[in-house]
């Protein structure tokens, strides 16, 4: 679900951005600010950043006394955030089969899994090409570059590499492979 949400952070800013009237620059504040949350990726609990709205405000800089090259503010920002809940219906586009299931992306999630399981009346099969492919009762299919319809079943912070593992199924109505007239690829 996306999210507007109010954050407060630390800003480190380099000693050598200060201008010949001993100030720094809002520019400055503002790029560290978009480094940082670009390194931080997602919190658990808002989610992946998108993109900073609204600057509220920009608190007054401190030495940091452990280091004397950097200045810290508190930075006070509006952002939005992408945070996938249970039961909400996404898209993705399949970037990887194996015999138990596939990989999707979606936005900025790098890893969506559907598991066979979750994928009523599919059956897996590599065809002569060698190319792997889910196949229906209804011959709709699941292959690579595929963009799916399917539903948020569960979700998993990952501390170690920042981001948010979601596993998903395409049980109900309307979920599934998406046919788009004139489609010719496009990235999620």
């Amino acid at each position: 679900m996306l999210c507007e949400v109010e954050c407060l952070q630390h800003v480190a800013v380099p000693t050598k951005d200060v201008d010949t009237n001993g100030t720094v620059p809002t520019s400055s504040i503002v790029s560290s600010l978009l480094k940082q949350l670009k390194m931080c990726k997602a919190l658990e609990e808002f989610g992946y950043f998108l993109g900073v709205t609204k600057l509220k405000n920009i608190g007054t800089g401190r030495i940091n006394n452990e280091s004397l090259k950097y200045i810290d503010f508190l930075v006070a920002f509006n952002c939005r955030t992408l945070l996938p809940v249970k039961g909400e219906v996404m898209v993705g586009i399949v970037h990887s089969i194996n015999r138990f299931g596939v990989f999707l992306k979606s936005g900025p999630m790098k890893i969506v899994y559907l598991s066979t399981r979750k994928m009523p009346n599919y059956y897996y099969f590599v065809e002569e090409e060698g190319k792997p492919v889910f196949l229906s009762n209804d011959l709709s299919r699941i292959e690579k570059d595929v963009v799916i319809r399917f539903v948020v079943f569960a979700t998993r912070w990952n501390q170690r590499t920042r981001d948010i593992r979601v596993l998903a199924s395409i049980e109900g109505e309307s979920l599934g492979p998406v046919t788009m007239a004139g489609f010719d690829g496009f990235d999620i």
